[in-house]
């Protein structure tokens, strides 16, 4: 591979705000890119169907290699702190190929979850004033679903640092609602209101108590995914205060905080609504997929709207940091030559990714009107594959730390447990993960349309990432691409683009850089 020394357009920095973030911050926007809330309602259910009083252990195990890939993470982003996250160690470690694909699986995960997140926005929205549509495909629906992305494109492309102070609010609305649903099922549990008060066993955290393989895995993949978005704390470590430190540790921060609340929350709606089949259930089929909406008149009686607005609120605001670290990564393909140079643009006095930015967001509404009035059931099959592109770009930085870090594995317990063997079990975890999901998709009757004769779900995930791949082959016949494929704009020797002192990056920017 060519070492040639790397020559941007913007040698000092690509022109973000560096030092916007601290600590608390940069752990805010990545516990509200997970959108906790929402998870929790669309996953609960499904887990307790496919393993009963063994969710809670299935929700640590799929911790784990979320666990291990955080640490992948933070290795590289202390050495390499660049927005390009998985972009940039994938090119360092493999290559430009294997580098654009995983910049190009961040930016579909991207794609794809916001028009999810902005549809539940819309829906739970409307729920609010008591209105209910037969399909997601109402034009009320893909109004507000609009608007809601709009809005959160113009929070993310305004700055950084209003972006944090509104998820500040957001975030602290959802940890809100989740501590009052825990509080009143506890309450109703030890006051015997509850519907089928059922107590505390120690077994549910038993990793041996599963007794139905297929069913345990499918429970981890479920619960696996919910985790999904604590990786926006290292998209944004060009603008923390300490580039090299705040993210990594922002980012474990956040799975442990995630963990505990998925953890907590499921303990106290197995002690206090059960497992049955019938009424409000955990078992029963019929709510599976909201949860609260099933138990929130019975729980808080007339207060059960403030359920529905955590939902809503849980989705729209992930909806604004789920723009963050797609705008950032595209900045970053485009900064080292792998996208077009307009993608580079950076607002001069906001100091944001504004074109990559404008771009996600409108690529964004086009993907989820056009899949919404096509058809609905492709656009809700695109969401079931989601879990391929995130499975697939998170196992390329797991073994991008390893091969990054290939000669110093040994040279102390240190680098063989966090450079070597927790990213190789976890990027190993989330391959099995992929393969398995893709398996599963495969069969006309998953998901809830088919194409092509197999379920729509793989043929959503699998084209969306083939799609990549044409994109790239197009990309490498342009004269600005040659830098970037020859391995000169980007290369394991290329210089990190974040200044040791942040502020005195700032000073530079400001002084005409940006």
């Amino acid at each position: 591979m060519s070492t040639t020394p790397i020559n941007l357009d913007r040698p000092d920095g690509k022109g973000l705000k560096a030092g916007a973030l601290g600590l608390f911050g940069s752990t805010v926007i990545g516990l509200a890119s997970t959108a906790p809330v929402y998870s929790l309602v669309a996953t609960l259910g499904f887990v307790v169907l496919a393993v009963g009083a063994q969710a809670p252990i299935a929700f640590i195990i799929a911790f784990i290699p979320m666990l291990f890939i955080a640490f992948a993470y933070r290795e590289l982003n202390n050495e390499v702190p660049d927005c390009g996250t998985t972009f940039t160690w994938g090119t360092k470690a493999f290559g430009p190929w294997v580098g654009w694909m995983g910049g190009w699986g961040v930016a579909v995960a991207g794609m794809v979850v916001l028009a999810n997140l902005a549809q539940i926005a819309s829906i739970y929205f409307w729920n609010l004033f008591g209105v209910e549509f037969e399909a997601n495909n109402d034009w009320r629906v893909i109004l507000v679903g609009v608007i809601f992305i709009a809005a959160m494109t113009w929070v993310s492309w305004r700055g950084v640092e209003i972006g944090e102070r509104i998820q500040n609010v957001l975030l602290g609305i959802q940890y809100l609602a989740l501590a009052i649903f825990v509080v009143a099922a506890l309450w109703q549990f030890f006051t015997g209101s509850a519907p089928d008060p059922t107590p505390f066993e120690w077994s549910w955290f038993n990793p041996f108590g599963f007794t139905d393989s297929s069913g345990f895995i499918e429970a981890i993949l479920l619960a696996l995914f919910i985790y999904w978005g604590w990786d926006t704390c290292l998209a944004l470590n060009e603008e923390t205060k300490d580039p090299k430190r705040i993210p990594g540790r922002a980012a474990l921060l956040t799975t442990v905080i995630l963990l505990i609340t998925y953890v907590g929350v499921t303990v106290a709606a197995m002690m206090y609504a059960g497992l049955g089949d019938t009424g409000t259930g955990l078992g029963n089929e019929a709510n599976a997929d909201d949860f609260f909406l099933g138990i929130k008149d019975g729980l808080l009686g007339p207060l059960g709207w403030l359920l529905v607005v955590a939902v809503m609120i849980s989705a729209i605001s992930s909806t604004q940091t789920t723009i963050l670290p797609t705008a950032r990564g595209t900045l970053a393909m485009a900064a080292y030559k792998a996208l077009p140079k307009r993608f580079a643009h950076v607002h001069p006095a906001y100091k944001t990714p504004s074109f990559s930015t404008l771009v996600m967001g409108v690529v964004a509404i086009v993907y989820y009107v056009g899949f919404t009035l096509i058809n609905d059931n492709i656009l809700q099959d695109s969401i079931l594959s989601l879990g391929l592109a995130i499975a697939f770009y998170y196992a390329i930085t797991g073994y991008a730390c390893v091969w990054y870090y290939r000669r110093e594995l040994f040279t102390s317990a240190r680098s063989f447990f966090y450079k070597f063997f927790f990213p190789l079990l976890g990027a190993l975890m989330l391959t099995y993960a992929f393969v398995r999901s893709a398996i599963d998709m495969f069969d006309p009757d998953y998901g809830y349309s088919v194409l092509l004769g197999v379920g729509g779900s793989f043929v959503m995930g699998i084209g969306a990432l083939a799609l990549g791949v044409l994109l790239m082959l197009l990309w490498f016949f342009f004269p600005r691409a040659k830098a970037f494929f020859r391995g000169e704009s980007l290369n394991e020797q290329t210089p990190v683009l974040v200044p040791e002192d942040p502020a005195e990056f700032s000073r530079s920017v400001d002084g005409g850089l940006a």
